[in-house]
């Protein structure tokens, strides 16, 4: 076999298992995708149900019930959509009405959201100091806003 020949054939060879390796790593990554949507995204592209995605948004007032000793029923909205979720298992400490909230499961063939984890979000008081520095050389830093400095200590 000539000198060239070889080189292709190593060339081709090399090609197909750098493609092989590409292939098992892209389907690999796939098939732990969780995309984010919010309730209004939810609305609009109606997933298929046991399609697995997160929703996040605002735990919407007055709609927190508990149907059992571990199954509680709860609304996410983002102020445009709603969407009905339930969840089997312990809350987060920080879950209540009001606060954000960020679920993971798929939609079940009635439309309602059942979540496989919930984990609800910090208040808003606590910020980055990147973000806050960033609020500051724009101008848009007011004290006294969340994330803020902390007011001055009282002294006698």
């Amino acid at each position: 076999m000539k000198p060239k020949r070889k080189r292709l054939y190593l060339l081709l060879f090399s090609m197909a298992a750098l493609g092989l390796a590409a292939f098992l790593v892209l389907r690999a990554l796939s098939s732990n995708l969780v995309f984010f949507m919010s309730p209004t995204m939810v609305a609009d592209q109606k997933p298929a149900a046991d399609q697995q995605f997160r929703i996040g948004g605002l735990v919407q007032q007055g709609s927190v019930q508990k149907l059992d000793g571990e199954t509680t029923r709860f609304v996410v909205t983002d102020g445009k959509a709603s969407l009905s979720v339930t969840y089997r298992g312990v809350l987060p400490d920080l879950f209540r009405e009001g606060q954000g909230v960020v679920a993971q499961g798929a939609l079940d063939s009635s439309g309602v959201f059942v979540a496989s984890q919930v984990l609800a979000k910090h208040d808003e008081n606590y910020m980055p100091p990147e973000v806050a520095e960033a609020l500051k050389k724009s101008g848009h830093w007011q004290e006294g806003s969340p994330g803020g400095p902390p007011p001055p200590a009282l002294t006698k």
